[in-house]
């Protein structure tokens, strides 16, 4: 049997390797030359997934789909290395070494950026849906188009702010729980005029017992003129007589003041508004009671809720002063409501805010003009009030006439004329 190689050159002796007879010392020779088959074509170190790539390819050992020969090793090694050690291969386990390729390093700029573009999308998503859904709950029931014989407008913003007895929506237990009475109708409960200018906002209040005179004015239903005949009443009977229209031309008409937005709030909504934000904390400096309010109050600090307020806002019988004094308490009981309604808690709480916006929305009756930008001003300005720009003040009284409050006219001129031109309040108010 022959045990060279194939493709070998040189001379073939039996006597090679088994020494030699002659007695010199046998010469060097070539040895022969041995040519080795060419190595396989190096195969890729990641097979493209085409050619049937098995996870558990091992330097051309068996596990690569397409090698055409199985079980041989040509004992070339590219210098690769496979497998994660004793830990095996991608999985973590050993056996089935396959190769490592590492995960890039999380770009948290570039997140952080998408976070916050993601924010922004989304809370101006929220905003706006919130503007339209509030927008459209807005009741702009009164036509300042059908007042006539306005005066001319001033500087800031004249808001005329009516609490009517309005028991619209009110169920039997709900009157008889606020002690609202079952008239049919509605009344004037309180009036105010709030500026807002540049001189910090101003709270005048207007008594419902003030003696003025009804103008002539068109009817707000049936467009008819009725003349003026230099009729004395209280304030309330002109909204008593043809609603909203005819008390604000009344109210422009008495003061030369230009109304610029009506609003006006019922009792039922008055009372929700207070229990949305879970009750106004008030210090009230004096205990009393009053049966036809239903007002019973202890002296010092305390949360009143919505049929407590109500209460509280309605009461006159229990004080010297009567409609003054009320007022007086209107004025410190709104200011204090605005002022805890429009905080953090409540802005950036939705189960707060939204119960609350619902509960206001649902009873406002707003002029037709009125925008929600335009009531939210409205109510900064209320909260402003209690700040050390705002004013609060009664309209200036003269003295009183069979009952009616009667304006000093000197008084009421120079305060009108002041909040025109959006100067510093300096009249006093009773």
């Amino acid at each position: 049997m022959n045990d060279w190689p194939d493709r070998r050159t040189g001379d073939r002796s039996e006597r090679y390797g088994q020494g030699s007879a002659s007695p010199q010392p046998e010469s060097a020779r070539a040895m022969p030359h041995i040519q080795r088959r060419p190595a396989p074509p190096q195969r890729p170190t990641v097979p493209p997934q085409s050619q049937g790539y098995d996870d558990r390819y091992q330097g051309g050992q068996p596990g690569y789909g397409n090698n055409p020969e199985p079980g041989y090793d040509s004992g070339y090694n590219t210098g690769q290395v496979y497998g994660g050690g004793a830990g095996g291969g991608r999985g973590g386990g050993g056996g089935d070494a396959g190769y490592v390729q590492g995960r890039p390093a999380p770009d948290w700029r570039r997140r952080i950026k998408l976070g916050a573009l993601t924010l922004v999308v989304v809370l101006l998503v929220v905003s706006v849906s919130t503007y339209f859904w509030a927008d459209g709950k807005l009741k702009r029931e009164v036509d300042l188009a059908k007042v006539i014989e306005r005066p001319e407008a001033g500087d800031g913003t004249n808001y005329l702010i009516v609490g009517s007895d309005s028991r619209e929506g009110m169920s039997a237990e709900d009157k008889k729980r606020l002690r609202t009475g079952s008239a049919e109708g509605k009344r004037t409960d309180s009036m105010m005029i709030l500026h807002d200018g540049s001189n910090g906002p101003t709270l005048v209040s207007l008594p419902r017992d003030s003696q003025v005179e009804i103008p002539s004015f068109k009817g707000s239903e049936s467009g008819k003129m009725f003349q003026g005949t230099g009729r004395q009443v209280k304030l309330n009977a002109a909204y008593a007589e043809d609603g909203p229209e005819l008390l604000v031309r009344t109210v422009e008409f008495n003061t030369g003041l230009r109304i610029d937005h009506y609003v006006e709030i019922g009792f039922g909504g008055f009372a929700q508004i207070v229990d949305a934000i879970g009750g106004v904390e008030l210090d009230i400096p004096k205990a009393f009671k009053d049966k036809k309010s239903g007002a019973d109050f202890q002296a010092g600090k305390q949360t009143l809720n919505g049929e407590q307020s109500l209460a509280f806002v309605r009461t006159r019988y229990a004080f010297a002063g009567s409609d003054l004094d009320r007022t007086k308490n209107q004025q410190k009981f709104l200011a204090a409501l605005a002022s805890q309604t429009a905080t953090p808690s409540t802005i950036l709480n939705p189960f707060k805010l939204y119960p609350t916006m619902g509960a206001g929305l649902d009873t406002l009756i707003v002029d037709k003009d009125m925008s929600l930008w335009a009531l939210g001003n409205m109510f900064f300005a209320m909260k402003g009030v209690t700040g050390g720009d705002g004013t609060s003040m009664n309209m200036p009284i003269s003295g009183s006439n069979g009952g009616n409050l009667v304006w000093d006219k000197a008084k009421v001129k120079q305060l009108v004329q002041q909040l025109k031109n959006d100067e510093k309040v300096t009249v006093k108010g009773n």
